[in-house]
C-alpha cells in the first residue's frame, strides 16, 4: 500500500501506552495514524508498563528534554520471593525464596529506606548506555554489565495493599528512577528478594490528571478524520503549564522570533519561563541571565495564531 503522506502537526498527546509495546513502537504507531512528519516521547517506558507517555509533535519535540526530567507517579506490583535477571516478570528465575511473616511495620520499615535521596542501581537489563550501547543489548549477549550507582530521588512510597506475596504500591519519584531497582531493594532487604510484576504509569508533571488515549481510540478518531483526532491532542501550551509564564510585546516577541536576546526589566525568577507572544502562540524557552537579559534556551517556530 501507498504511504500516507504526512503533515505538520504541532500538540501533545497523552497516550495510555498499551501492554507488551515498547515506547518507540506505540509513539510510531501514534504517529502513522495522525500522518505527523516529527515525533518523539518524553521517556521511555518498558515493555512491561502501561500508563502515560506523553508524546510530542512537530515543535512540540523541543519540549520533550524539559519535561523528561519531570516528576512521575506509579502504581507497581511488586512479588517478593522471586528474583530475576531483569528484576521484572519477563526476565529467567535466578532464585525462589520463602517468604518470612512480615507484618506492616516491617514492611514499613523497608519502604522507608527507600524514599528521600537515594543511590540507587539501574536494572543491568535497561536502556542506559555505556560505550554507546543500551546496557541490555550488552546483557542479552551475556557480558558482564556493570550499571553505575547513582543518586535518585523518591518523593513517595507507599503500600497501597496486600495479596499473598504481592505488594501494592504507589511510587513518586524523579527523573532516572527506576521502580524495578526499588522493587529489588525492598524484597532484598525484607531478606526473600522480590521483583516488579506490574507497573503502570499514572502521571507525569505537569500533567498531573491527564485524560490519556489509547490506541483504539486514535484509530477511531482516524477513521473520523484530520478534525477528530485533533481534538485528542493538547496544545504545546500544555507542556509548559507549570513555568512561569513571560509576556512578550511585537518588539519583542519579533527579537525572541529571531533568537534573539533582549532585556527584560521586570521581575523574573531564577529558571526556566515560557516566553509568549502578544497573540498567545508560544516562542521560547528562556532564562534570565545575572545581566537582566533573556536568553532562548529552546526556540519554537510555531505558525502565528488564526484569529477566529
Amino acid at each position: 500500500m501507498p504511504r500516507r503522506p504526512t503533515r505538520d502537526l504541532h500538540g501533545i498527546l497523552l497516550l495510555d501506552k498499551p501492554l507488551g509495546m515498547s515506547s518507540n513502537q506505540a509513539l510510531q504507531a501514534a504517529r502513522r495514524l495522525l500522518r505527523a512528519a516529527k515525533g518523539g516521547h518524553t521517556g521511555a517506558l518498558d515493555p512491561l508498563a502501561t500508563g502515560l507517555l506523553p508524546l510530542c509533535f512537530g515543535e512540540g519535540t523541543k519540549l520533550a528534554g524539559s519535561l523528561l526530567g519531570a516528576r512521575k507517579a506509579y502504581e507497581a506490583e511488586c512479588r517478593l520471593g522471586v528474583t530475576t535477571t531483569t528484576a521484572d516478570r519477563e526476565g529467567e528465575v535466578v532464585a525462589e525464596r520463602p517468604v518470612p511473616a512480615l507484618d506492616g511495620t516491617a514492611i514499613e520499615a523497608a519502604l522507608a529506606k527507600l524514599r528521600g535521596r537515594i543511590v540507587q542501581v539501574p536494572p543491568a537489563y535497561s536502556a542506559l548506555k555505556q560505550g554507546g550501547e543500551p546496557l541490555y543489548l550488552k546483557a542479552r549477549r551475556g557480558e558482564a554489565v556493570e550499571a553505575p550507582a547513582r543518586e535518585v530521588e523518591v518523593h513517595r512510597l507507599d503500600l497501597l495493599g496486600r495479596a499473598g506475596d504481592t505488594l501494592r504500591l504507589y511510587v513518586e519519584c524523579g527523573s532516572g528512577t527506576y521502580v524495578r531497582s526499588l522493587a529489588t531493594a525492598l524484597g532484598e532487604d525484607l531478606g526473600c528478594g522480590a521483583h516488579l510484576a506490574s507497573l503502570r504509569r499514572l502521571w507525569v508533571e505537569p500533567f498531573r490528571a491527564p485524560a490519556m488515549v489509547t490506541l483504539e481510540r486514535l484509530e477511531q478518531a482516524a477513521a473520523q478524520g484530520d478534525a477528530a483526532m485533533a481534538t485528542l491532542l493538547l496544545p504545546l501550551e500544555a507542556g509548559v503549564a507549570h513555568l512561569p509564564a513571560l509576556r512578550l510585546d511585537a518588539a519583542q516577541g519579533l527579537a525572541v522570533a529571531q533568537g534573539r536576546q533582549i532585556p527584560w526589566p521586570g521581575a523574573a525568577a531564577a529558571g526556566v519561563h515560557a516566553a509568549f507572544a502578544g497573540d498567545g502562540r508560544l516562542l521560547a524557552l528562556v532564562e534570565r541571565g545575572a545581566d537582566g537579559r533573556l536568553r532562548i534556551l529552546r526556540g519554537l517556530n510555531l505558525p502565528p495564531v488564526t484569529p477566529s
